[in-house]
């Protein structure tokens, strides 16, 4: 994957509860908490609908630090092994907070042929 994946955002906006980005290719559902900096998120769930094929796919997305976080919460509380390991079925780690950075990682894994190993793909309902 390249650094210069920059998608070009037609739209984004709150349709709430969705923080939505609407590019030329996706359309990001981002599931922010109420108030949070959208420039300081660090651990949040997304949609994303392919424009081509309106295919649906997930992901809970974490900053490095963030699960780092969670690891020293699980040493305090106990949890997974007293924070010996992380793990989350569509997880997807990035290594800066923000809806614009990780926007710009999906638009690099479908640049780079890695999204569809990296999202999970959700039954059309």
């Amino acid at each position: 994957m390249t650094n210069s994946a920059q998608p070009e955002a037609t739209e984004q906006g709150w349709d709430e509860p969705w923080y939505r980005v609407r590019t030329d290719r996706f359309v990001a559902s981002f599931l922010p908490g109420a108030g949070e900096d959208l420039d300081a998120v660090c651990n949040v769930d997304v949609e994303v609908r392919l424009v081509d094929g309106g295919s649906r796919w997930s992901a809970t997305v974490f900053t490095v630090a963030e699960v780092e976080r969670l690891m020293d919460k699980g040493v305090q509380t106990g949890e997974d092994l007293g924070g010996r390991y992380f793990w989350c079925s569509d997880g997807l780690i990035v290594r800066e907070p923000g809806i614009d950075n990780m926007t710009q990682v999906i638009a690099g894994l479908l640049d780079s042929g890695e999204f569809e190993q990296v999202l999970q793909r959700l039954d059309d309902e």
